[in-house]
């Protein structure tokens, strides 16, 4: 057998981008593949208007997805959706599909109600007898904000006020209410900046809010899963706070049980702070100094069984110790400044070794 190296590298990069290629194309199309969790079957349904529905966007049946939305299409004078339903999902021969608003921030969902007996053919759409839209909320502020700014104000209060003046001889009642109009009118007029300005406002923020619609989205379904861990969790919440209760109880009467003497222990216990209040700097320089202590104890005692340290400025300096008895047995003795040098080098003397008088 050749080694590796010894092959032609052609036909080997050649199979593994073939291998990549099917690799990519299995990844690409996961969702259509029975094995991967994908399948299932493609219907299509008849609408008026697509209301916002998109691809991708979730099918439900009873609430619960069962499948996506492929394609939205215009054909003809009604709008086509194809849409996939996951495999051993079955719903009537006469069922229903409807868009339905999912969140108020624009998001669709497509909404399968089965009914009839047997299973819907894929072959065969549903018509638009069997479908219903909803009415988008946002393009209808869009237009009204449109039409708003299309009317002349001021002109509509002058024909109210030439109304008001035509009418000026009929009864009072009509008088009254042409006069209310006219007012009304006026009103409206020297408002109209406020009013057109509130409108475009609300077109912005609903746009605003149509555009972070997945953050919203996912804020809710964030929400959704915390309150369903804390729903699991219950049990163990409530048992927490009954025992927290019950502690409580028994530390409540243990302090009655025991108020006699806990009262002389807590008055003592309050002297003892206040002591050690007052002698705060004092704590505070005794601490200071005990590291240094407990340092050179450490130093002096770590070396064995006995003590190191030393003594210092024991003997006055300067001074020289003199050499031993020589062959004549005279006595060593200290060399040292000052007066009394024969006094000192005899009392010396006498505490050396082989020392005399």
């Amino acid at each position: 057998m050749r080694a590796f190296r010894e092959r032609n590298p052609v036909p080997i990069g050649l199979i593994g981008i073939g291998v990549l290629a099917v690799v990519l194309l299995i990844g690409m199309n996961a969702g259509s593949i029975p094995f991967l969790g994908g399948g299932g079957d493609t219907y299509s349904a008849a609408f008026s208007e697509a209301a916002g529905l998109k691809p991708g966007e979730e099918v439900r049946i009873a609430g619960v997805k069962v499948g996506t939305v492929k394609t939205v299409d215009l054909e003809g004078d009604h709008v086509r959706v194809d849409f996939r339903v996951d495999s051993g999902v079955t719903f009537g021969a006469q069922s229903r599909a409807e868009i339905k608003i999912k969140t108020i921030l624009g998001q669709h969902y497509l909404a399968v109600v089965p009914h009839g007996r047997g299973q819907q053919d894929p072959d065969h759409e549903i018509p638009l007898g069997r479908t219903t839209a909803p009415f988008d909320v946002v393009p209808a502020f869009s237009k009204l904000t449109r039409q708003t700014e299309k009317i002349d104000t001021k002109q509509l209060a002058r024909a109210f006020d030439t109304m008001s003046s035509t009418f000026k001889d009929s009864p009072p009642e009509v008088r009254a209410s042409l006069r209310g109009l006219s007012r009304l009118s006026r009103t409206v007029a020297s408002r109209d900046d406020d009013l057109r300005e509130l409108v475009r406002h609300t077109s912005r923020v609903s746009g605003v809010l149509a555009d972070h619609t997945r953050e919203f989205s996912k804020l809710i379904d964030d929400g959704g899963k915390l309150l369903g861990e804390i729903r699991k969790r219950r049990a163990v919440i409530h048992s927490l706070l009954v025992n927290t209760v019950i502690f409580a109880n028994e530390v409540n009467g243990l302090i009655k049980d025991n108020k006699a003497q806990l009262k002389p222990a807590l008055d003592h216990l309050n002297s003892v702070i206040s002591v050690l209040n007052k002698n705060e700097g004092n704590l505070d320089s005794a601490l200071k100094l005990l590291g240094p202590f407990i340092r050179q104890l450490t130093d002096a005692t770590s070396s064995g069984r006995w003590l190191d340290d030393y003594v210092q400025n024991l003997l006055p300096l300067p001074f020289s110790v003199g050499p031993g008895p020589n062959s004549e047995g005279l006595v060593p003795h200290l060399s040292t400044s000052g007066k009394n040098q024969d006094d000192q080098d005899k009392t010396l003397g006498g505490i050396l070794p082989g020392g005399g008088s």
